[in-house]
């Protein structure tokens, strides 16, 4: 089916997704709910602790939301996600029924099951008789005769709450095992009676809970009954992302953060689906949270793409002007320390129109020439080819302020060049050579040949002056990349050569200047 791609997908239609998709359809997102219409609280007849519409039945809160949010353009679809594949800049979500949709986040808002226990007459009465929180529920049952199926040694917390609601409570152990005696002494000094003998079933019928009958046939007269279940997310069709998880006292969960962000940085949770505490409330406040910083991380993406375009744009520009920017030749710093190096898998950083690369491939290099500007790699390429070294380098036009290479994308390497590696505007320059040099093997190499400029009459006319305010010395270079101080790297050479430059062919083609060049070379020693 046609692949359409949303700003947001929402996988969950309850108070948690329909919150967030409130939050994003506002902030003018393109969004997408899909949701099949079973909320976890679809048993209870009414709502309780929630401002403004305590006591509303859940589907009409749900009517509601659906109604709020079509007003933003957000568009709600009958429908389960299967499962959710990583797909760089986007994610791919498949539903059960086959389409393929493509957002650039996903906030998923699932929910999660109560695991009851397979007890006659309890599925029949949940919701309504046989209920899980005091907060949503103990108001409408105070004072009345109240029982707690003990089924995780977190309930004993739920003994002690509903002991609030009601004076008359019981409290059946069986399917948890002995209590401790200082707990059951606890509960016994609170008039809670505790019942060691299993729950066999929940008797009554379609319009009230009559008791419980235990396993020895003994009856026990109640009015409502609590049951603590375990519960179980329905994040399966999660799984294929290997997300970070962390288990609570009712089960596993897919961890967040604060803001609802899992380990993927494009996949959030909220609600149930990762916090078993969270009811209506708590999940519409999640909701708006988690939508509010899914907005902000796709106003930073929007505003980096923006900023990747002028680069390019600028770049792209500059080689266009002329039919050749620089001289062809290789940097006379870098062909003196790389001679003394044992060839292998080098990665030029910034390699304009491949004077480097193509010295390199000639000297059994096997290169991975790198640019943001496509004119200049094809220039490069076109040079390698008419100099019989095609075939040992690989270029690359790539965003080098964005680029993450990867083992796909480089064999472990021996050396990392950058000369001159500079840009007449902002640009994340530490950055990108600290993840270039997490590709070297341990011996590997990072060679910087850089500019060392005491004014601007240090720079030549041909060259960018902007950006060239400050003296880049090469120890300046170790401390800016962090490796002063990190036993992992050993300072190989470190010095200021002089040398006598002449002018690329075009405006400035037959001057020299003088200039000054730091040549730093370091070595990866684990």
């Amino acid at each position: 089916m046609e692949n359409t791609t949303y700003d947001v997908i929402v996988a969950g239609g309850g108070p948690a997704g329909l919150s967030a998709a409130l939050t994003l359809g506002r902030s003018r997102r393109r969004v997408l709910v899909l949701d099949d219409d079973t909320p976890r609280n679809r048993f209870a007849a009414h709502m309780h602790t929630v401002l403004g519409h305590d006591g509303i039945p859940p589907h009409e809160l749900r009517t509601r939301g659906l109604e709020e949010v079509a007003r933003y353009g957000v568009e709600v679809r009958h429908a389960r996600a299967a499962s959710v594949a990583d797909a760089g800049r986007t994610v791919e979500v498949r539903t059960e029924d086959g389409e393929r949709l493509s957002a650039r986040h996903l906030v998923a808002a699932t929910g999660a099951r109560d695991l009851l226990p397979d007890l006659p007459g309890l599925q029949q009465h949940w919701g309504r008789h046989v209920l899980h929180c005091p907060y949503c529920h103990g108001w409408e049952v105070r004072e009345q005769r109240l029982g707690l199926l003990l089924l995780l040694e977190v309930g004993l917390h739920q003994a002690e709450l509903l002991t609030q609601w009601t004076p008359r409570l019981t409290v059946f152990t069986g399917a948890l095992g002995p209590l401790a005696p200082a707990v059951q002494q606890r509960l016994r000094a609170a008039a809670v009676e505790v019942v060691d003998t299993p729950v066999s079933e929940v008797l009554g019928d379609d319009e009230e809970l009559r008791g419980v009958r235990l396993d020895d046939g003994t009856e026990v007269a109640l009015d409502a009954l609590f049951v603590g279940a375990p519960m179980e997310p329905h994040d399966g069709f999660l799984a294929d992302l290997g997300l970070e998880r962390s288990a609570t006292p009712v089960g596993e969960f897919v961890q967040v953060d604060q803001m609802g962000r899992t380990s993927h940085p494009r996949v959030w949770g909220i609600g149930n689906l990762v916090n078993p505490m969270a009811n209506v409330p708590m999940s519409s406040a999640a909701g708006v949270l988690t939508g509010s910083a899914v907005n902000g991380a796709l106003v930073g993406e929007d505003l980096d793409d923006a900023q990747q375009r002028a680069a390019t744009e600028f770049w792209d520009g500059h080689y266009a002007r002329h039919e050749q920017v620089w001289s062809g030749r290789v940097n006379a710093a870098t062909a003196s320390v790389v001679s003394t190096l044992e060839p292998g898998e080098v990665l030029e950083l910034g390699c304009g129109e491949g004077g480097d690369a193509v010295w390199l491939a000639e000297r059994g290099w096997r290169v991975t020439a790198v640019d943001i500007a496509e004119a200049a790699v094809e220039r490069g390429a076109a040079a390698a080819q008419a100099r019989g070294v095609g075939d040992r380098v690989r270029w690359l036009a790539r965003d080098l302020a964005r680029w993450q290479p990867t083992a796909d994308d480089l064999p472990d390497l021996d050396l990392v060049t950058a000369s001159f590696f500079h840009a007449p505007f902002e640009f994340p320059r530490a950055e990108v050579l600290q993840r270039a040099a997490a590709r070297l093997r341990p011996g590997g190499h990072l060679l910087l040949v850089s500019h060392v400029m005491e004014s601007q009459d240090d720079v030549p006319p041909w060259a960018w002056r902007e950006g060239h305010e400050h003296p880049h010395m090469p120890r300046e270079d170790v401390a800016g990349l962090g490796f002063d101080d990190d036993a992992r790297w050993r300072v190989v050479l470190d010095e200021v050569r002089e040398r006598e430059a002449a002018a690329p062919d075009g405006e400035h083609a037959g001057h020299t200047a003088h200039v000054r060049d730091g040549v730093l070379l370091l070595q990866r020693v684990e």
